[in-house]
């Protein structure tokens, strides 16, 4: 979801990521391999274009598709750019232990020793051409679209732009701030915990965005009581690209508490079965989006050799998703409107004697139906009014247009509280 709603602040992190990464390491690199160092300095330049742009696409996109569909783009473009310097600080390493196994007299003049272009200078070169093109591209659309160069300008007042951090998908959940939801907990829950004949068994909670799957098996999943029940814990974070080796790897990762476990996937699945041989497992599976039936097989096969009773929770907004992973289905539903006012209330009337106009309840109840049944959307918009003391402003989000949003694969309340955000 947050891939959905906020690519504009997506853009500006990897952005500035990426721009960190053009080192002097890098450049030493285009200089010792006969590369064109322009590339580099080209890219920056262009990704700080790109950067500023999204600022103002930022603002824009939930009356424009044409500028949603432009900052998707834009990421993309942006990641590939953050794969090739991956790319190539792979190879820098590559070199330096190389270099490390020569003998002292040889090291410093091979490391960086000019030589012809080799097919992956020559791969290098050409990515780098193709991305800087994406980029020009990208630059020369936004003039029809309508967005100026704001830069330093972010979403809400003021100034500073405005970038969202995911927190871990397995940070503590408080439960008292889980409303309506004990009947699906506790289904949840004996699950996990029963005995069963079965070596491995999977459940995918499924149901839209923004109602509180994940927020649900974080809160089985740091349950006390299920900690004894497993050799094995871990939770990994798939998202819409069902990389086999990124997921099993992702795996080996958590369960070892390492990264060094190389770029081959048979060594890393080889790995993976060596640790959860004969140990009975948790996995949590997070946000899946993986409709190919040989990608899951292909990661499942490492999985088989955990013992008998190991389970397997999966996260999934599509019955197609779990159906693929031959999971049984638990279907999570809107919050009775009971619980929607509930939850809504926590957040927008806290408990720090704010003045408040008495208007603001009544349209809140009207806010609240906007919301849809949706935990997210209710916590967001609670969080947004609750430093909204008068009835003209709640007033003002109630009659905001991006509530007409249709179609977009965005929850509006969630588009307003991303909207509405101060800069810091």
């Amino acid at each position: 979801m947050a891939a959905e709603m906020v690519a504009g602040a997506l853009v500006s992190t990897f952005v500035q990521m990426t721009i960190d990464s053009l080192a002097s390491r890098f450049v030493d690199y285009f200089r010792g391999r006969k590369l064109n160092k322009k590339l580099l300095s080209n890219l920056k330049v262009k990704l700080l274009a790109i950067d500023v742009l999204a600022d103002d696409a930022e603002l824009k996109q939930f009356r424009d598709a044409r500028v949603r569909d432009w900052l998707f783009k834009a990421k993309d473009v942006v990641f590939e750019a953050e794969d090739l310097l991956e790319d190539i600080d792979y190879e820098l390493s590559k070199c330096q232990v190389e270099a490390e196994s020569q003998p002292i007299l040889n090291k410093v003049s091979n490391f960086f020793k000019p030589s012809s272009l080799s097919s992956f200078d020559k791969e290098i070169e050409s990515r780098m051409e193709q991305i800087l093109d994406d980029l020009d591209d990208l630059e020369s659309q936004s003039g029809y679209l309508g967005l100026t160069r704001t830069s330093g300008v972010g979403v809400g007042s003021g100034s500073g732009s405005k970038v969202l951090e995911k927190l871990p998908s397995t940070s503590s959940v408080v439960e008292s701030d889980i409303y309506g939801r004990d009947d699906d907990k506790k289904l949840i829950f004996d699950w996990i915990s029963s005995d069963t004949d079965k070596k491995l068994s999977i459940l995918s909670i499924v149901g839209m965005g923004g109602l509180g799957k994940t927020t649900l098996a974080q809160l089985v999943y740091n349950d006390p009581r299920i900690v004894s029940k497993f050799d094995v814990k871990a939770w990994i974070c798939v998202s819409e690209e069902f990389d086999v080796f990124n997921v099993s790897r992702a795996i080996l990762d958590t369960i070892t508490d390492s990264t060094d476990h190389g770029r081959e996937l048979e060594i890393v699945q080889r790995r993976l079965k060596e640790k959860l041989a004969d140990k009975k497992f948790l996995l949590v599976l997070d946000d899946v989006w993986n409709e190919s039936g040989p990608k899951w097989e292909a990661v499942q096969n490492a999985l088989v050799y955990g013992a008998q009773g190991s389970k397997i929770l999966v996260t999934t907004r599509s019955e197609e998703v779990a159906s693929t992973m031959g999971s049984e289905q638990h279907k999570l539903e809107q919050l009775q409107e009971d619980y929607c006012w509930e939850l809504f209330a926590k957040h927008a009337f806290r408990d720090d004697n704010l003045p408040r106009d008495p208007g603001c309840p009544v349209i809140g109840m009207k806010i609240v139906k906007k919301c849809k049944g949706l935990p997210l959307a209710l916590k967001s918009m609670g969080s947004l009014l609750h430093n909204k003391p008068f009835a003209w402003e709640w007033e003002s989000v109630l009659q905001s247009e991006i509530w007409e949003l249709k179609d977009s694969g965005i929850v509006p309340a969630l588009a307003l509280s991303y909207h509405h955000l101060p800069s810091e």
